[in-house]
């Protein structure tokens, strides 16, 4: 029970994203579709014109706004100074999304380009009080903004967790106004009546009206799917975090109908020491319904009381369930949600499990019982073995399922972390540009560079191992008018391929020996099979910066998850306006080059901390959700074995008992201890082979269709199969053996005296 519980609090939680909102049901984000090779694609990057676009054109949106990309910035109030998060955002945020205000007006604030927005939780650590309209702050060590109102924190079911607000139009930029950079998110609040469908339709004259672009259209996204859907086919929601969702309810129920299953067997079992109170209670009257009716209730109160002992152990649990899978899940027994669910449960759980036994015990024959005790009696309960070695090769059937998945998901996992990226991670971090580092860049990089620690270094835009900005400018001779393309871009600098490792197929990076690489161009193998390309080297093509040359094909590398297929990619040689520095540094050296590193930083930008960042971390946390299902499915499938196994342990002991004469019979003969454990344990074994038979099919079908949202995996092998059966049988041998054992040696005198 408890651990349903809390799968069923964990599930209540990834379902209640962005539903705290007010008018949470006609706030949607705003996403694009584009026809490509007669597929569409879904990306939730949008271009900054789009929003006024929307606005003046689109009559069924009452408000729009759009949010651009920031860095942790330097926060400094007095001597107090630390990075937060936040980001810069259009007029119109806080009509979209109405988070409570604390002080001032975050809809008037947000409109002006001298005051900021900040969140209570800024508010308390910065001026130990909410109520700081008013007051001064100064942002990346530069600007000063006065704060214009304090909102209450975003919590944690909210998609969108900032600190800080900023007005959009403070950082916008030429190169922002362009339709080609889908940089930025746009969400939209429908007007009341208006449905989605009616908007989707309005706004699909949009990009031809503006950009020439037939085949690419917004549509919609409900703001409370986000979470859940983040995989789209062919233009619709086709999963995400759903799937686990739905992974993981499924585990609920089954290690509940594990237990109920359990509940009933050893209920049945352990039938004999109320095999003669049944009888006496019919000789003196009572009926068969009455009897039904007590065991019901009996078995109704044990699960109440199994609850309490559940809501205990939960609540012990559940801040290490919470710091294990980053959630602020709390159980507020006053939640009517939780009231319903509780007595659901109980009703549920006390009807499933004490169903079977309720009818069994009820059936036993007096005259039989109180003569030979249930054994006897059993004769008035047909089918009664059948049923018990079903629940059983159910129980088991889970239980294998559940083996198959952890081997699998652990794979796949070892696989995530081990696969070559045609980019090497290790002994790589990043040191973010901030402060006076973009004044003295040329002058930084240099200093890095001569550290005897380092083996290079690489201004970046955006980390190679998540790159995702995409572009549609791409143009090169020879291109079909009517072809649309979209393509990854960034800017780097010098040795961008030699700090991460990157293997070239044709040409070279950009060189300090080439001055005319400033207008030139990086591609990948993706790219030029994109453009039909078989020898794209000195080959000239249109992008951001005009016309330019291919200096060099990279051999391509993965910059997105491994649930995303490799796509075209063009990097142009822009250093200055680099987000981020690369740098390689040699193996076992990690704590010079970091010592280093901080006193040059500390040398080139004094008034920010230095902070850094490894590669691999930042590739390890693209897989956060599924190292999470991992780590659950691990601990949930080992409690699920446990649990049938103790199912499997209450029907042998039943077996044991019904069949203690028959052993008596056998030891007298001469019957060996081994024949014996030997024919109790066969029996069971088969019931083992049946749950494989049955569990194998439905593991193979379920996991190739979550193998499936990857589009690069391991295989589903069959040993896997055989592992997972070759541990089930010898679970369950271990299991059966223990209480065949004892019936073998017991005593043929003690069981056959009455006889």
């Amino acid at each position: 029970m408890s651990c349903s519980l809390l799968i069923w609090l964990w599930v209540k939680d990834e379902m209640s994203y962005n539903s705290f909102l007010p008018d949470a049901p006609h706030i949607y984000q705003v996403m694009l579709n584009a026809s490509y090779d007669g597929k569409i694609s879904t990306w939730p990057n949008t271009p900054s014109p789009l929003q006024e676009a929307i606005k003046k054109d689109i009559p069924e949106v009452a408000y729009v706004t759009k949010i651009g990309f920031a860095p942790d910035y330097l926060f400094k109030v007095g001597e107090k100074s630390a990075k937060e998060n936040g980001r810069y955002v259009s007029d119109e945020f806080f009509d979209v999304f109405q988070f409570p205000d604390l002080d001032g007006s975050a809809r008037k604030a947000i409109k002006s380009p001298d005051q900021i927005v900040i969140t209570r939780k800024l508010a308390e650590k910065y001026f130990g009080k909410i109520k700081v309209a008013g007051q001064r702050i100064q942002l990346d060590n530069s600007k000063y903004y006065t704060v214009g109102a304090v909102i209450e924190n975003m919590p944690s079911t909210s998609t969108i967790r900032l600190n800080w607000m900023v007005n959009f139009k403070v950082q916008e930029q030429d190169w922002m106004k362009r339709w080609g950079n889908t940089a930025f998110e746009t969400y939209v609040r429908l007007k009341p009546n208006t449905t989605a469908q009616q908007t989707v339709a309005a706004m699909k004259g949009i990009y031809p009206r503006y950009n020439d672009d037939k085949n690419t259209y917004p549509t919609l996204q409900d703001i409370r799917d986000i979470h859940l859907y983040s995989k789209f086919e062919n233009g619709e929601a086709a999963g995400g975090r759903i799937e686990y969702v739905r992974i993981f309810s499924i585990v609920a129920i089954f290690i509940l109908l594990i237990a109920c299953i359990n509940f009933m067997n050893l209920a049945t079992a352990r039938s004999a020491m109320r095999a003669k109170e049944v009888g006496v209670r019919k000789v003196v009257g009572a009926m068969r319904a009455s009897l039904i009716g007590q065991f019901m209730s009996e078995s109704i109160l044990t699960s109440f009381a199994a609850l309490i002992l559940a809501l205990g152990i939960t609540m012990f649990v559940l801040p290490t369930f919470n710091n294990v899978f980053d959630k602020q899940i709390i159980l507020n027994l006053l939640d009517p949600a939780l009231g319903v669910a509780i007595l659901i449960l109980i009703i549920l759980t006390g009807i499933i499990s004490g169903s079977y036994p309720a009818l069994f015990l009820s059936s036993l024959q007096p005259v039989k019982t109180l003569k030979g005790g249930s054994s006897a009696g059993m004769q008035g309960f047909k089918g009664g073995s059948v049923l018990r070695q079903s629940l059983v090769v159910f129980q088991f059937a889970m239980s294998v399922f559940l083996i198959v998945g952890m081997i699998m998901v652990s794979r796949q996992m070892d696989f995530i972390r081990n696969k070559n990226l045609g980019l090497d991670r290790e002994n790589v971090l990043y040191l973010p540009m901030e402060g006076d580092l973009n004044k003295k860049f040329e002058s930084y990089l240099q200093e890095l560079t001569q550290l005897p620690e380092v083996i290079a270094a690489a201004p970046v835009n955006t980390l190679p191992m998540n790159l995702q900005s995409t572009s549609g400018d791409l143009s090169w001779p020879g291109k079909d008018p009517n072809l649309q393309t979209q393509v990854i871009a960034s800017t780097v600098g010098y040795d961008f391929v030699k700090t991460m490792n990157i293997k070239m197929a044709a040409g070279r990076e950009f060189s300090r020996a080439h001055p005319g690489d400033s207008t030139s161009y990086l591609i990948n193998e993706a790219a030029a099979k994109l453009m039909g390309m078989k020898d794209p080297v000195d080959k000239e093509i249109k992008f951001w910066f005009g016309n330019g040359r291919i200096v060099g094909v990279m051999k391509d590398f993965h910059m997105e998850s491994l649930h995303a297929e490799i796509k075209p990619l063009i990097l142009c040689f822009v250093p200055m306006n680099a987000s981020y520095i690369m740098v390689r540094i040699r193996n076992d050296k990690t704590q010079e080059a970091l010592a280093g590193m901080q006193r040059i930083t500390k040398e080139f930008n004094p008034n920010y901390p230095f902070e850094y960042h490894f590669a691999d971390e930042a590739y390890a946390e693209m897989y956060k959700s599924e190292m999470q299902v991992n780590t659950l499915i691990n601990y949930f499938g080992l409690l699920a074995i446990v649990i049938s196994c103790l199912g499997l342990f209450a029907l042998a002991t039943f077996t044991a008992e019904q069949r203690t004469k028959e052993i008596g019979i056998r030891k007298v003969l001469g019957a060996s201890v081994a024949g014996i454990v030997a024919l109790l344990s066969k029996d069971f074994l088969k019931l083992v082979f049946i749950a494989l038979f049955i569990a194998f099919p439905i593991a193979f079908w379920a996991l190739g269709k979550w193998l499936a949202t990857f589009k690069y995996h391991v295989g589903l092998n069959s040993w896997v199969f055989v592992i997972a059966g070759f541990l089930a049988i010898s679970i369950a041998f271990v299991t059966v053996s223990w209480q065949s054992i004892k019936a073998a040696f017991m005593n043929p005198v003690k069981s056959l005296k009455s006889e």
